[in-house]
């Protein structure tokens, strides 16, 4: 049976669902990601999202989420991906392990950020993700 892990961010417009993606598309074989926001911004930011389609990575069910809606989903681990989050993650009835993951917003830099935060994020949140659920 595939794990659950949450990757948690403030607006879940950017680092998160970068997380998500990353996940779902390379450690699908024994983790399912989902991805959302203490406040989430209710919007995917184009510029992540354009990266990870021309990398293969993006399907259209990613959307950004209020944290509510997972609120009740069993996690085998969540991941804060923002010191924000990780200061105000609510307390999950059915969380397992908490991890925190620090990593810069790109949003609002140039296009190069984009890609360096994705490269950081599939760097070090997946040797985690694959260390904790694989």
């Amino acid at each position: 049976m595939k794990k659950n892990v949450l990757i948690l961010c403030t607006g879940n417009s950017c680092r998160s669902i970068m997380g998500e993606a990353l996940i779902n598309a390379k450690l699908s074989d024994c983790v399912f990601a989902q991805s959302s926001g203490v406040k989430a911004s209710g919007t995917v930011n184009p510029r992540a999202q354009a990266l990870l389609e021309k990398k293969g990575y993006w399907r259209d069910e990613y959307h950004s989420k209020v944290i509510q809606t997972v609120l009740d989903t069993a996690f085998d681990l969540i991941i804060t991906v923002c010191e924000h989050a990780k200061e105000t993650c609510p307390i999950f009835p059915k969380a397992v392990k908490t991890i925190h993951l620090g990593f810069d917003d790109p949003s609002g830099k140039a296009e190069e950020e984009y890609a360096k935060t994705l490269n950081l994020i599939e760097q070090e949140l997946l040797a985690v993700v694959q260390k904790e659920l694989c």
